[in-house]
């Protein structure tokens, strides 16, 4: 009788393939995965900077790591850990909030509850609403055409975080430039990942600076405390929490709301229902968040404690897994045509947020920013299309996140 230490490792004996597969293109997701999930879903890959990893690519294998506790994300930390840039290449290597595994992670979470809990993210839906409601109107003023991802993507998420956190609204451009040096997968050369980091962590240390000498009303005053008072966060979590929640909080939204809009114009059928039904807002945003890729590749490896079985392969411990987000929500097996976007769908829940203890913890603000997003602009800018051509879209590169990074729109009466 066989057993899984008795049978062949798939990818074992070849090469590792080399990963990420290619630059992505708009929305697609590459065929690469889609053969993996059918042949090799947990197979051998090598990306730039790292020791080989294993990578996961089917639904089931994909939630089965993220929350199995046999996984480890702080073991990455001493780790040469799967990358597309060597480490350290962002300046001094702390430990952050991803390099921690419950319970430490979960003390951190706990910080951060009280303000993102659906009672707390609802509160914000004024403010939100009046936000989204301005930058339309300054849409409208131009006349003509907009730019959907600089005039409203970039700005509303960002408005958002810097009231929850307590950033000024009028350094937006100067943190959202920053910004990237977290998010290049090429983008940026070294020099300008080290320069671009260094400065958004002292300007976030300036910030937590005034708050110690005047604390507000506002997140940034609550980490304070949690440092300063309460002693549940050392000087380096306090720092890199703050920056994670700046970063996170505006970078991955605005490419959202660029990229639903782009799917839903490219849908001028299912513009209509909406319109017609904005009930169906919210099922749409649900399957957005499956259908349209977020990230260009899978990163922030676990790595397994001990001998696991993951897909019929044994994972050896002190080996790294990746798991695909973008693979698992398309997995046939689970979702019928998932390379449909259908919002009626009623099977199982996406994974656009990720799954057990490193789940997105703003997940339910991303997804009130999301519904008003596309509620606003279709109901105030009715007739809303491309302004030429869906292929003069130009889109990001060499960053983690994807999207539009122009969004050239018009819209009747313009």
């Amino acid at each position: 009788m066989s057993s899984v230490e008795d049978t062949p490792r798939p990818g074992s004996a070849e090469a590792p393939r080399s990963y990420p597969f290619d630059q992505p293109e708009r929305l697609g997701v590459h065929p690469s995965y889609a053969e993996l999930r059918r042949d090799d879903p947990v197979s051998r890959v090598q990306l730039a900077y790292g020791e080989p990893a294993w990578l996961a690519t089917r639904y089931a294998d994909v939630k089965f790591v993220l929350g199995d506790p046999r996984f480890s994300r702080a073991e990455a930390f001493d780790r040469d850990e799967p990358s597309t840039r060597p480490k350290g290449a962002i300046g001094r290597h702390i430990r952050s909030v991803q390099y921690l595994d419950p319970p430490e992670h979960t003390r951190i979470r706990k910080i951060l509850s009280h303000a993102f809990t659906v009672r707390a993210i609802e509160k914000l839906r004024p403010s939100v609403q009046l936000l989204a409601d301005g930058l339309v109107d300054r849409m409208l003023e131009q006349g003509g055409t907009a730019d959907l991802a600089e005039d409203f993507a970039r700005p509303l998420p960002a408005g958002v975080i810097c009231e929850l956190l307590g950033v000024p609204y009028a350094d937006r451009h100067d943190f959202q430039t920053w910004s990237d040096a977290f998010m290049s997968v090429g983008s940026l050369t070294p020099e300008q990942i080290r320069t671009y980091a260094t400065r958004l962590r002292e300007y976030v240390a300036e910030l937590i600076v005034q708050r110690r000498a005047e604390p507000k009303d506002d997140l940034m005053s609550v980490l304070v405390t949690a440092r300063d008072v309460d002693g549940r966060l050392n000087d380096d979590e306090l720092l890199s929490l703050a920056v994670a929640i700046l970063v996170g909080g505006h970078e991955t939204t605005a490419s959202q709301i660029a990229s639903f809009m782009y799917a839903l114009l490219t849908r001028p059928e299912l513009v209509s229902r909406l319109i017609a039904d904005p009930e169906l807002v919210a099922p749409t945003v649900e399957e957005l968040l499956r259908y349209v890729p977020l990230f260009s590749m899978a990163a922030f490896p676990r790595y397994a404690t001990e001998d696991v079985e993951v897909g019929g392969v044994l994972v050896r411990a002190g080996e790294p897994v990746l798991v695909s987000l973008v693979s698992a929500n398309r997995d046939e097996s689970v979702f019928h045509d998932p390379d449909v976007l259908d919002v009626t769908r009623k099977e199982a829940s996406h994974l656009g947020f990720g799954h057990g203890a490193h789940f997105c913890v703003g997940s339910q603000l991303a997804r009130l920013e999301l519904q008003i997003a596309l509620r606003t602009l279709l109901r105030r800018l009715p007739g809303l299309r491309f302004a030429t051509s869906e292929q003069d879209v130009e889109w990001k590169r060499g960053l983690f996140t994807r999207g539009p990074l122009r969004l050239p729109v018009t819209w009747d009466g313009a």
